[in-house]
């Protein structure tokens, strides 16, 4: 049982590591204790925020950038999806999701392969029909909404190259 538990590991981290060395990728998040969501305010759960995105654009990169491309990722601002209602009594802690809180992600980009550019950009990411994802209401990961509009975006823009929508 033991080396099943240790060969599947060592596959794991093959593929992991033969993956992220196709493409590079570098996530800066600029300024985050400004952010807007209010999350970003506590040290402890801004780090752990800016350590969830910053490895969910990594696994993104080693997915779907081909061998050769750099991407360089700036994130100005981050509104989660949801919002507190301190006033809701023993709910004052809990992201209440409506229509009007739609998941949003300022982005400055920069998609490279061989010194050409392949891409740049900044725009504000954002799903207001991110409450129709069946797949959002299911995951199990933390937050899936924003994930979920992440990759979609993530596809759009450096898979099959569309240009934002001015």
């Amino acid at each position: 049982m033991r080396f099943a538990t240790r060969f599947a590991f060592a596959v794991t981290v093959a593929l992991l590591l033969g993956s992220t060395a196709n493409a590079s990728v570098s996530v800066d998040f600029v300024r985050p204790e400004k952010f807007g969501d209010p999350d970003f305010r506590s040290s402890s759960e801004r780090n752990r925020l800016i350590a969830e995105f910053r490895s969910y654009f990594e696994r993104l990169a080693g997915r779907y950038l081909k061998k050769g491309q750099v991407l360089r990722i700036d994130v100005l601002d981050i509104r989660l999806a949801g919002q507190y209602e301190p006033w809701r009594p023993y709910f004052d802690d809990v992201r209440i999701l409506r229509d009007s809180t739609p998941p949003r992600f300022k982005l400055r980009y920069k998609l490279t392969e061989g010194g050409r550019e392949l891409a740049r950009g900044e725009e504000v990411v954002s799903d207001l029909n991110y409450l129709w994802s069946s797949s959002g209401r299911s995951a199990m990961e933390r937050h899936p909404y924003e994930k979920e509009m992440l990759r979609d975006w993530f596809r759009k823009r450096f898979v099959k190259l569309q240009p934002a929508r001015q």
